[in-house]
């Protein structure tokens, strides 16, 4: 007859080398064939659409509603993508207006889905104006009335 061992569990770390260190990404994606050109270099339109989705979704929450891009204010390509990268994107909103948010976003790229080989493939900064149901402006509501206990 055995004994059951126990044992201690086992610590299980994810490292992310070469990712913004205590961040999540607002959106992760990995490029398929159809966005690329014929060298499977990702076309930089696919690109610049994802960067503003993932730029509008912390200016939407701060809006506490619907948002429309007026404005990319710059736009790096610091690094190819690649077909099979996988895509985090990182966004932070900089500055807000009466009726506009502004939002830096980063991308990273893991190649070949190695955390090991891990480059920053682009950064933007894009504003965004907060709109009503007749797309119209209105303000951005404050802060104190958007965070509930």
């Amino acid at each position: 007859m055995t004994t059951p061992q126990t044992t201690a569990p086992i610590a299980v770390t994810t490292v992310n080398r070469g990712l913004p260190a205590g961040k999540m990404p607002e959106l992760r994606m990995m490029p398929s064939p159809s966005d690329a050109n014929v060298y499977g270099d990702v076309f930089g339109g696919w690109i610049m659409a994802q960067v503003d989705i993932a730029g509008s979704l912390p200016a939407t929450r701060r809006a506490n509603g619907r948002v429309a891009t007026i404005a990319v204010n710059s736009f790096v390509f610091k690094n190819p993508v690649f077909v099979g990268d996988l895509l985090s994107f990182y966004a932070d909103i900089v500055k807000v207006g009466n009726t506009s948010i502004t939002v830096q976003v980063e991308v990273y790229a893991e190649r070949n889905r190695l955390q090991a080989d891990t480059v920053k493939v682009t950064e933007a900064t894009l504003t965004y104006v907060a709109t009503d149901s007749d797309r119209k402006p209105r303000k951005v509501p404050p802060i104190e009335t958007l965070i509930h206990p």
